[in-house]
């Protein structure tokens, strides 16, 4: 279909493409689009059918919504702007740049200015920046035949009409009852006598990651957004949920990886930006590692006196990185997922404290057989790099079980504590035990 429509363009046969398009579903028109030549795509947006080149704008790349608002006319683009969610319509203007914000809302009326100033006052990650304000709200005296007509007659511009919000005349949100409730009762009871009062709602500056939280926990598929005095002020759909769980997950990622959090995506990000974005946590790194190198100058009379016991040290620090990263990765999503709490870091330690046991006694074990009976090494230096590795592996696990719990009771992203850094105090850590064990069993 793709192929067929695409060359249908390029031989100019707009109209026979216009109709092959219109059948596309919109997220799959929208990534169409991204294949198009640039001078063909205003063509073809132009003749699509209105509706149809709306909702399939909601659905393109920040890029390409920029250049087709930069190429249409004012009316074309107001019409476009109106035609949106309005949390699709808010979240457009907060990925253009000034300019082509400044042109927007110059053209629309002061209700519509105010409104929009008003969400983007939101901060970024909280549920205000992601709710929309097209829901159904009802009167709490309402019956349901009275109810039904209602939203037959606004739904056709609601998000969603599968769940009501039952308000009093202050806004106070009362009551959620759902489409499929209404539908199934007599048409002569009153809403407030089916609607749910135990629902649960978010405030508008919960954090984006705590309102996915609760989606998550209650399968939810819509929530309502409430302000200090329980106003109803909006409503969280799922598909924006899914987003933000996008989002989190690839930020989270990008920290684990000692990097700094970035939104654009590979391809279309410069050289420069990548680097600026990993280059701060690769200097920390770099110069935390001066420590592993003081620690080496210390016992370099040891080195000296042993040079064997250099062939041992990446072993050591890649074993002890290892089994720290494992334990925070662990810990990290686990708190991600609200399984587990910094309350519970006497816990983690017992448990990490254990598993750090029985990993490190295999582990030593079969480097102790190894080192011993295979390679004929002296019972002292095998002795020395076993109990090193036992030691290490247990540390390692304890650190990276409990460094994520700190960032998370310090208000930090837990992620930060993940692979890089910890592998570099593990470094640190199993470097000293190392050649404070050697210095005792080898006599150096």
């Amino acid at each position: 279909m793709k192929e067929k429509i695409l060359s249908l363009i390029n031989e100019g046969k707009y109209l026979t493409a216009r109709s092959e398009i219109s059948k596309l579903n919109v997220v799959d028109a929208a990534h169409l689009f991204e294949e198009i030549e640039p001078q063909q795509i205003l063509i073809i947006f132009r003749i699509l059918p209105k509706d149809f080149s709306s909702e399939t704008f909601s659905h393109m790349s920040t890029d390409l919504k920029k250049y087709v608002i930069d190429s249409l006319t004012d009316e074309e683009a107001i019409r476009i702007f109106d035609d949106l969610f309005f949390d699709d319509a808010v979240d457009l203007l907060e990925e253009m740049p000034a300019n082509v914000v400044k042109r927007i809302l110059r053209n629309t009326n002061a209700q519509t200015r105010e409104l929009i100033n008003q969400f983007l006052k939101y901060p970024d990650d909280s549920a205000g920046s992601l709710m929309t304000i097209e829901y159904v709200d009802l009167k709490s005296e309402m019956t349901v035949a009275q109810a039904i007509q209602y939203i037959k007659d606004i739904g056709i511009d609601k998000r969603t009409i599968n769940t009501c919000y039952v308000m009093d005349s202050s806004r106070v949100l009362n009551g959620v009852v759902s489409l499929r409730r209404l539908i199934l009762s007599d048409e002569s009871e009153l809403v407030k006598d089916i609607m749910e009062t135990d629902f649960i709602s978010v405030t508008t500056l919960d954090d984006q990651e705590d309102v996915a939280a609760r989606f998550k926990k209650y399968d939810y598929y819509v929530m309502p957004v409430v302000d200090k005095e329980n106003r109803l002020v909006g409503i969280i759909t799922v598909d924006d949920i899914l987003d933000v769980i996008d989002q989190e997950a690839t930020e989270d990622i990008q920290k684990m990886a000692a990097m700094q959090p970035f939104e654009t995506e590979y391809l279309k990000s410069s050289n420069w930006a990548l680097t600026k974005h990993r280059l701060p946590w690769l200097l920390i790194l770099m110069l935390n590692a001066t420590f592993t190198a003081g620690i080496i100058q210390k016992y370099e009379s040891a080195l000296q006196s042993a040079i064997i016991l250099t062939a041992f040290i990446p072993m050591l620090m890649d074993t002890g990185g290892n089994s720290g990263s494992q334990s925070s990765s662990l810990i990290i999503r686990g708190l991600a997922l609200g399984q587990i709490k910094t309350k519970d870091i006497l816990k983690i330690i017992a448990k990490e404290f254990s598993v750090g046991v029985i990993a490190g006694s295999i582990l030593a074990a079969v480097n102790f057989l190894r080192l011993y009976f295979i390679n004929q090494e002296e019972l002292s230096l095998a002795l020395t790099v076993t109990l090193t590795l036992f030691i290490t592996v247990v540390i390692a696990k304890i650190v990276g079980g409990v460094l994520p719990m700190f960032a998370q009771k310090l208000k930090l992203d837990p992620a930060v504590m993940a692979s890089p850094l910890i592998t570099s105090i593990v470094d640190v850590v199993s470097l000293f035990i190392y050649f404070y064990i050697a210095t005792f069993f080898l006599k150096l």
